[in-house]
């Protein structure tokens, strides 16, 4: 059984890239979990924080989940075309102590995906991230792409995805991760 750690890159309780980490739950390969993990109680980066109080409690669980999770799926949104600053902080904290990175992220397959209501999709956004996992040693799965355009129209009120197409492009998207693990595992 392969655990997957999802993590929306937003905060806001109804977003498109929150619904959308679940609908990827709701469709991963048998023997595959992805555990759906929250980014709202890390606080903003201070290296006064850290050197005087340490690691805070909800930055060191969440490593802790990543570092022993198979992979790691990031669901985020665009926000001027790059990166939201909630969910860069989140990694910025996670790769605290620098010592941390091997155990934390290295070799760890990791994948981007995102929604957003524009029609221009989460392309430079998802583009942006490559440069910080690759400096985190991250094994980044480029074998597809998942980028939804006018995610207002796509989810019904309850949350769920209900446009069917998605839903397929999703599913072949989680599917293509999950046995992108498999063959790292072999790998290594």
């Amino acid at each position: 059984m392969s655990t997957i750690v999802g993590i929306s890159g937003s905060l806001r309780r109804g977003s498109f890239n929150a619904l959308l980490l679940r609908a990827a739950a709701e469709l991963a390969p048998a023997g595959t979990t992805i555990a759906i993990e929250s980014i709202r109680e890390i606080p903003l980066y201070d290296a006064d924080v850290e050197t005087s109080t340490g690691i805070p409690g909800a930055v060191q669980a969440l490593k802790d989940k990543i570092a022993n999770a198979a992979g790691l799926l990031i669901a985020t949104p665009e926000y001027n075309n790059s990166i939201p600053g909630v969910a860069k902080n989140a990694i910025d904290w996670l790769s605290r102590p620098p010592a941390d990175i091997p155990r934390v992220f290295g070799s760890k397959p990791v994948v981007v995906m995102g929604a957003t209501t524009g029609q221009n999709g989460t392309l430079l956004a998802q583009s942006a991230w490559l440069p910080v996992l690759r400096t985190l040693g991250t094994a980044y799965w480029s074998g597809g792409r998942m980028i939804v355009s006018g995610a207002g129209k796509l989810f019904e009120a309850d949350g769920r995805l209900a446009d069917e197409a998605t839903r397929a492009r999703l599913k072949t998207f989680v599917e293509g991760f999950a046995a992108f693990i498999e063959r790292q595992r072999k790998v290594t």
